[in-house]
């Protein structure tokens, strides 16, 4: 007998909310997208018009009331994170909840009770574990090929500007929750261990609109990190690089070195009759990470299906949100922050 079809709603009509309604409306097997959820009506009616919807709701707990529902994705602000997920866990809802998972690690516990306590699925949008890049990248490591790893350094450099919410650090924990989250989780995937401590500094290099009101505000992150087994990391973070979207991965071992993507968008290299050598850059994550996404998505709906956790759990979210607030600590003391045991 064929499994049944998982209905999912979308809690979040913006760019990365309408990537995830796009696959379950299309792409993802065993599941259908119900309707589109979002506080902004015109948003949420032009979403529903172009999925084919016919129903679209305002109010995510009017969503948490349909019966149709089986599934929820939360991508909305992170301040909003912790009620969604735990209104939709009480509610029966399996949830797909994207990083960064909440502002601290009291709301990540917080959810992870509400949903074991109703035996729902809690899944974490660290999208890079399922990119074929750096999974291969993943198993040569684990297979010895670059010998014992010494130092992950990940990156992020984004093109976009902040969104005004993103300016207050205490709505939005800055760059190191809303870029470099993916960066903190990739170090942890990829030395298996936990931070032990970190150091981290940071400006506000690119966006003077934000510096009278959010002085704290910075566009731009060095953290420096030392592992619970010995190992080291760096993350880079930075936004409105405006050159375009940038994101890097090297594994330094005993025995060679392991470096996965490229700022460029193709393999075609120009070199004009001046000498100068160009090409055409990547544009933005939607466009790097469309495969990874829409693999995300499906895995979800199979943690579902066959009754297994999820690839990405609500652990692995937690330890980011607690590596981010130990970060920014670490940039307002100007001193390196151990991180707690949990």
């Amino acid at each position: 007998m064929a499994p049944k079809s998982i209905g999912v709603a979308v809690i979040g009509a913006g760019r990365a909310g309408m990537i995830h309604a796009r696959n379950y409306a299309r792409k993802v097997r065993n599941a259908h997208l119900v309707c589109v959820v979002d506080p902004v009506a015109d948003a949420c009616k032009a979403a529903a018009s172009e999925l084919g919807l016919d129903d679209y709701y305002t109010d995510y707990r009017k969503a948490l009331e349909d019966r149709r529902i089986d599934a929820v994705v939360v991508v909305t602000p992170t301040v909003l994170h912790r009620n969604i997920v735990v209104d939709a866990a009480a509610a029966g809802k399996h949830v797909l909840c994207e990083k960064p998972m909440a502002m601290n690690s009291a709301e990540c516990h917080e959810m992870i009770d509400a949903t074991d306590r109703a035996g729902t699925k809690l899944q974490i949008g660290f999208m890079r574990r399922f990119d074929r890049s750096f999974t291969a990248a993943y198993e040569s490591v684990r297979s010895g090929a670059i010998g014992d790893v010494v130092l992950v350094k990940s990156l992020t450099h984004g093109p976009s500007v902040p969104q005004p919410w993103m300016y207050d650090i205490r709505k939005s924990n800055g760059p190191l929750a809303e870029v470099s989250s993916h960066d903190i989780d990739t170090l942890r995937w990829f030395t298996g261990s936990e931070f032990a401590e970190v150091y981290a500094i940071a400006g506000n290099y690119r966006c003077p609109e934000a510096r009278e009101e959010y002085p704290d505000f910075y566009d731009n992150v060095v953290m420096n990190s030392r592992f619970t087994n010995g190992m080291q990391g760096i993350v880079e973070g930075a936004v409105s690089v405006s050159y375009g979207y940038d994101a890097r991965l090297e594994v330094l071992g005993t025995k060679g070195v392991l470096f996965v993507g490229s700022l460029k968008d193709d393999s075609v290299t120009i070199v004009d009759s001046h000498n100068r050598i160009g090409g055409a850059a990547v544009k933005s994550w939607r466009n790097l990470f469309t495969d990874a996404y829409e693999a995300e998505d499906r895995a979800f709906v199979d943690a579902i299906i066959h009754d297994t956790e999820p690839l990405v759990t609500g652990r692995d979210g937690m330890m980011a949100v607690a590596v981010v607030n130990a970060g920014n600590e670490s940039i307002v003391q100007r001193t390196p922050v151990a991180l707690k045991a949990y």
